[in-house]
Protein backbone atom coordinates (compact mmCIF):
# COMPACT_ATOMS: atom_id res chain seq x y z
CA UNK A 1 0.00 0.00 0.00
CA UNK A 2 1.60 3.67 -1.05
CA UNK A 3 -0.01 6.60 0.78
CA UNK A 4 -0.01 8.50 -2.15
CA UNK A 5 -2.81 6.43 -3.04
CA UNK A 6 -4.83 6.62 -0.32
CA UNK A 7 -7.06 9.23 1.47
CA UNK A 8 -5.71 8.87 5.16
CA UNK A 9 -6.98 10.00 8.63
CA UNK A 10 -4.79 10.97 11.72
CA UNK A 11 -7.60 10.33 14.73
CA UNK A 12 -6.32 10.78 18.04
CA UNK A 13 -6.84 11.78 21.94
CA UNK A 14 -4.19 13.42 24.30
CA UNK A 15 -4.36 15.03 27.31
CA UNK A 16 -2.08 18.37 27.47
CA UNK A 17 -1.43 19.69 31.33
CA UNK A 18 -0.56 17.89 33.99
CA UNK A 19 1.03 14.63 32.53
CA UNK A 20 3.59 11.77 33.97
CA UNK A 21 7.12 11.82 31.98
CA UNK A 22 10.16 10.84 32.72
CA UNK A 23 9.34 9.62 36.26
CA UNK A 24 7.72 13.06 37.68
CA UNK A 25 4.85 14.74 37.27
CA UNK A 26 5.16 17.97 33.96
CA UNK A 27 2.49 20.45 32.58
CA UNK A 28 2.63 19.93 29.10
CA UNK A 29 1.31 22.79 26.48
CA UNK A 30 0.53 19.89 24.32
CA UNK A 31 -0.05 16.45 25.06
CA UNK A 32 2.32 13.56 23.80
CA UNK A 33 0.39 11.65 21.61
CA UNK A 34 -0.63 15.18 19.95
CA UNK A 35 3.04 15.88 19.02
CA UNK A 36 3.18 12.26 17.51
CA UNK A 37 -0.18 12.89 15.40
CA UNK A 38 1.45 16.34 14.27
CA UNK A 39 4.35 14.39 13.07
CA UNK A 40 2.47 11.81 11.40
CA UNK A 41 0.22 14.68 10.14
CA UNK A 42 3.36 16.08 8.18
CA UNK A 43 4.53 13.28 6.44
CA UNK A 44 1.34 11.66 5.02
CA UNK A 45 -0.23 14.56 4.39
CA UNK A 46 -3.50 12.96 6.38
CA UNK A 47 -6.32 15.13 7.81
CA UNK A 48 -6.33 15.51 11.77
CA UNK A 49 -9.15 14.60 14.12
CA UNK A 50 -8.97 14.93 17.61
CA UNK A 51 -10.91 12.89 19.61
CA UNK A 52 -12.50 14.37 22.55
CA UNK A 53 -14.81 14.14 25.59
CA UNK A 54 -18.13 15.94 26.80
CA UNK A 55 -16.58 16.29 29.67
CA UNK A 56 -12.86 16.77 29.96
CA UNK A 57 -10.76 14.55 32.13
CA UNK A 58 -9.53 16.31 35.65
CA UNK A 59 -6.80 18.80 35.30
CA UNK A 60 -4.46 16.72 38.13
CA UNK A 61 -2.61 13.69 36.95
CA UNK A 62 -3.44 11.29 39.56
CA UNK A 63 -7.38 12.23 39.55
CA UNK A 64 -7.23 11.62 35.77
CA UNK A 65 -5.73 8.14 36.16
CA UNK A 66 -8.39 7.44 39.15
CA UNK A 67 -11.17 7.93 36.72
CA UNK A 68 -9.39 6.25 33.69
CA UNK A 69 -9.16 3.44 35.33
CA UNK A 70 -12.91 3.25 36.59
CA UNK A 71 -13.76 3.68 33.17
CA UNK A 72 -11.95 0.34 32.51
CA UNK A 73 -13.53 -1.59 35.23
CA UNK A 74 -16.61 -0.79 34.24
CA UNK A 75 -16.44 -0.57 30.58
CA UNK A 76 -16.96 3.05 30.28
CA UNK A 77 -18.28 4.45 26.79
CA UNK A 78 -17.82 8.15 27.67
CA UNK A 79 -19.13 10.23 25.28
CA UNK A 80 -17.36 12.32 22.59
CA UNK A 81 -17.44 15.96 22.24
CA UNK A 82 -17.68 15.77 18.41
CA UNK A 83 -18.16 13.32 15.69
CA UNK A 84 -16.27 12.63 12.18
CA UNK A 85 -18.95 12.65 9.63
CA UNK A 86 -16.61 11.89 6.83
CA UNK A 87 -15.05 8.79 7.72
CA UNK A 88 -15.92 6.87 4.70
CA UNK A 89 -13.84 8.98 2.44
CA UNK A 90 -10.73 7.52 4.47
CA UNK A 91 -9.23 3.85 3.44
CA UNK A 92 -6.35 4.26 6.36
CA UNK A 93 -7.32 5.66 9.51
CA UNK A 94 -3.73 6.04 12.07
CA UNK A 95 -5.54 6.32 15.49
CA UNK A 96 -3.44 7.60 18.34
CA UNK A 97 -3.66 7.58 22.17
CA UNK A 98 -1.91 7.47 25.43
CA UNK A 99 -1.51 4.19 27.05
CA UNK A 100 -4.14 3.83 29.82
CA UNK A 101 -3.81 0.92 32.18
CA UNK A 102 -2.63 -1.33 29.42
CA UNK A 103 -4.82 -0.33 26.58
CA UNK A 104 -6.48 2.99 24.66
CA UNK A 105 -8.38 5.30 26.88
CA UNK A 106 -11.95 4.53 26.91
CA UNK A 107 -12.72 7.39 24.68
CA UNK A 108 -11.01 5.61 21.79
CA UNK A 109 -12.79 2.44 21.98
CA UNK A 110 -15.89 5.40 21.91
CA UNK A 111 -14.88 5.95 18.72
CA UNK A 112 -14.26 2.93 17.09
CA UNK A 113 -17.58 1.66 17.96
CA UNK A 114 -19.16 5.10 16.39
CA UNK A 115 -16.77 4.59 13.52
CA UNK A 116 -17.49 1.92 10.76
CA UNK A 117 -13.92 1.08 10.05
CA UNK A 118 -15.16 -1.89 8.31
CA UNK A 119 -12.35 -2.11 4.62
CA UNK A 120 -10.26 -0.05 6.71
CA UNK A 121 -7.03 -0.36 7.06
CA UNK A 122 -5.88 0.99 11.23
CA UNK A 123 -2.24 2.03 11.99
CA UNK A 124 -2.23 2.43 15.41
CA UNK A 125 0.33 4.58 17.34
CA UNK A 126 0.59 5.17 21.32
CA UNK A 127 2.62 7.62 23.48
CA UNK A 128 3.19 6.04 27.08
CA UNK A 129 6.05 5.68 30.08
CA UNK A 130 7.44 1.83 29.85
CA UNK A 131 3.85 0.04 28.69
CA UNK A 132 4.47 0.23 25.23
CA UNK A 133 1.42 -0.54 23.05
CA UNK A 134 -0.16 -2.50 25.71
CA UNK A 135 -2.79 -4.99 24.60
CA UNK A 136 -4.18 -1.71 22.75
CA UNK A 137 -3.21 -3.42 19.17
CA UNK A 138 -5.71 -6.75 20.28
CA UNK A 139 -8.13 -4.51 21.54
CA UNK A 140 -8.33 -2.92 18.61
CA UNK A 141 -8.42 -6.22 16.37
CA UNK A 142 -11.03 -7.60 18.57
CA UNK A 143 -13.58 -4.48 18.13
CA UNK A 144 -12.77 -3.92 14.22
CA UNK A 145 -12.44 -7.42 12.85
CA UNK A 146 -13.24 -6.38 9.27
CA UNK A 147 -10.26 -3.96 9.22
CA UNK A 148 -6.44 -4.38 9.08
CA UNK A 149 -4.70 -3.48 11.74
CA UNK A 150 -0.77 -3.03 10.76
CA UNK A 151 1.98 -2.93 13.29
CA UNK A 152 1.89 -0.26 15.85
CA UNK A 153 4.25 2.36 17.25
CA UNK A 154 4.94 2.94 20.47
CA UNK A 155 6.88 6.13 21.46
CA UNK A 156 7.87 6.91 25.14
CA UNK A 157 6.07 9.85 26.45
CA UNK A 158 9.70 11.12 27.60
CA UNK A 159 11.26 10.94 24.04
CA UNK A 160 8.32 12.78 21.78
CA UNK A 161 9.75 15.39 20.88
CA UNK A 162 12.89 13.68 19.49
CA UNK A 163 11.03 10.96 17.78
CA UNK A 164 10.78 12.15 13.72
CA UNK A 165 13.41 9.41 13.28
CA UNK A 166 11.11 6.95 14.43
CA UNK A 167 8.25 7.77 13.47
CA UNK A 168 9.48 8.52 9.99
CA UNK A 169 11.18 5.27 9.62
CA UNK A 170 8.01 3.68 10.98
CA UNK A 171 5.94 5.01 8.03
CA UNK A 172 8.76 3.96 5.90
CA UNK A 173 8.50 0.25 7.01
CA UNK A 174 4.44 0.40 6.50
CA UNK A 175 5.08 2.56 3.10
CA UNK A 176 2.91 4.89 4.34
CA UNK A 177 5.09 7.77 4.01
CA UNK A 178 4.05 10.59 1.46
CA UNK A 179 6.81 10.91 -1.59
CA UNK A 180 7.81 14.55 -1.87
Amino acid sequence: MKINDEKCLIAYYSRPGSNYVSGAIVDLPVGNTEVIAKMIHEMTAGDLFHIEPVHAYPEDYTETTEVAQQELRTNARPELASHLQNIASFEVIFLGYPNWWGTMPMLVFTFLEGSDLSGKTIVPFCTHEGSGLGRSVSDIRKMCPKSTVLEGLAIRGGDVRNAQNAVSGWLQRLGMKKEQ
